[in-house]
């Protein structure tokens, strides 16, 4: 790729995902102001199954799609790439419909497994999205090989626009005031704005065919089986692998309100406490990784060309790269969440619980930073099978540990299965990607100085006699200068690195 192509594919995707998450995170703010922390639980545990529906809907098609058109375009294959879109699509229909009748006739039972009968409702018309999300995922795949990346954000904008514009506008006028209610209703506007966003982006994919139409060569289009073997030797994997991992987490999130209700002897407390982790918490924590995912996700073609060419050190320079800008981007936003997380979680969510949260999970982000980043560069270099054991491995010891713990340590125990689960597949992952791309970590450079780093700047905080929002914005600005500042002193991060960075090939 060409580097002026990158950075404006970096600058363009960043500011959109920034853009996205800071309206995710307000979102996340009114509706939990509205609903309380019972009904982000509640909404969590719906989720989770629409979450499901959404993985049959998709598969592997995203990476699938993005691995077989940036092939396809290397050899300028127009025809290729049209039908290859073509098949797409029709998977993503008879999957996508298919997976909406099942949860709409089995959303009982699955309220049931839920634990929870106000779950039905919303269970029942999670699906109504699925079609258009398998196309809409489809279509992102194209854009992404394509190195486009202004279809995909503009797309991603309107829906999300349209989430809370469509939500909170039937929270304030049709509302009746049952988190039941409530639940269907964002169930709605998530349907409603991932519509939107599938036409926006098909009507964005004739465009650019028709535009491409005039550059198309003129060999015969291939065979609708050369098209469809390489795209399910990669679907198939990610697909299997997603499928039981989301069902394995699916039976977690139902899981952990019924053992931490063993433990509170209150469903509507346990509820609160698994809507405060994954509903309110967790958001917040993944939201400042939109540069960390951004660049791992353009690397995925740069890996793919690079892997499929057998250019052994252009895959280890990626790979180090990525591994670099992960680490010391994630020690940072962990020491922020570890310095001012308490103050943040009662400014922003009114709640002291949502603040501990966030400080104790502040020294495990850069922990989940990495495993995101690693998982998704093992898919650009084929490595679908190593990610999917990892995860089932994964999904079984949660299980395995919530069932155990949570009755007795209640909230503590749920924390530390996810401190087990973040390293364990951190180490799969990391260990992994650093074999099969000859790429190392300079552990004193890119971990420990950053850590120290942090922790200086940590410490210094702490002397600041405020609270709220003045130790917040202070706190925040000396933390950030202190960090900035070591890492140069430390040459963690130099010119030299810098330039290397800026290769003419990014």
């Amino acid at each position: 790729m060409n580097k002026r192509v990158f950075y404006q594919n970096t600058a363009l995707i960043t500011g959109c995902s920034l853009l996205l998450r800071l309206l995710g995170i307000v979102f996340r703010i009114l509706i939990s102001n509205r609903i309380g922390a019972e009904g982000m639980g509640l909404y969590q545990l719906v989720f989770s199954i629409h979450i499901l529906g959404s993985t049959f809907a998709v598969g592997g098609l995203v990476t699938a799609v993005t691995c077989v058109a940036t092939q396809r375009l290397s050899a300028e294959d127009w025809h290729g790439v049209r039908r290859l879109m073509r098949i797409g699509v029709y998977i993503s229909l008879i999957v996508g419909i298919g997976s909406a009748l099942l949860l709409y006739g089995g959303a009982p039972q699955i309220a049931d497994m839920l634990g929870d009968s106000r779950s039905q409702n919303a269970v029942a018309i999670s699906g109504i999205a699925l079609p258009f999300i398998g196309m809409d995922a489809t279509l992102k795949g194209y854009f992404m090989a394509r190195r486009r990346a202004w279809p995909s954000c503009v797309a991603q904008l309107l829906e999300q626009t349209v989430r809370i514009g469509s939500i909170l506008w039937w929270l304030a006028t049709v509302w009746n005031g049952s988190l039941e209610q409530a639940c269907v209703i964002i169930i709605l506007g998530d349907a409603l704005a991932e519509t939107v966003s599938c036409v926006y982006l098909w009507a964005a994919y004739r465009r650019d065919r028709r535009v491409s139409s005039a550059t198309a060569s003129t060999t015969v289009a291939p065979t609708t089986v050369k098209i469809l073997r390489p795209l399910l030797h990669i679907a198939l994997p990610l697909i299997a692998g997603r499928y039981l991992t989301t069902a394995l987490r699916t039976v977690e999130n139902a899981l952990v309100p019924a053992r931490l209700q063993m433990y509170t002897r209150s469903k509507p407390l346990a509820l609160a406490q698994f809507g405060a982790v994954k509903g309110m918490a967790l958001p917040l924590i993944f939201f400042p990784s939109a540069l960390l995912m951004t660049v791992s996700g353009l690397l995925i073609p740069e890996l793919t060309d690079a892997h499929t060419q057998h250019q052994h050190k252009q895959v280890s320079r990626l790979v180090g790269m990525a591994l670099r800008i992960t680490l010391l981007g994630a020690i940072f936003i962990g020491g922020i969440f570890t310095v001012l997380g308490q103050e943040l979680g009662i400014l922003l969510y009114g709640d002291p619980t949502v603040g501990l949260l966030l400080l104790i999970l502040g020294p495990l982000t850069p922990i989940m930073y990495l495993d995101s980043v690693a998982t998704g560069m093992l898919k650009g270099l084929g490595q679908q099978v190593h990610s999917l054991w990892y995860a089932v491995a994964d999904s079984a010891v949660r299980i395995l540990l919530i069932w155990l713990l949570l009755p007795h340590f209640g909230l503590a125990g749920f924390l530390f299965v996810m401190l087990v689960s973040n390293l364990l597949t951190c180490l799969l992952n990391t260990g992994r990607l650093l074999t099969v791309s000859g790429a190392s970590v300079q552990w004193y450079r890119w971990i420990l100085l950053p850590a120290i780093a942090a922790t200086v700047g940590g410490v210094l905080c702490t002397y600041l006699p405020w609270t709220g929002i003045p130790y917040v914005a202070v706190g925040g600005l000396i933390y950030t200068g202190v960090y900035i500042t070591l890492i140069l002193l430390f040459r963690c991060f130099t010119w030299e690195d810098w330039q290397q960075l800026t290769a003419r090939k990014a």
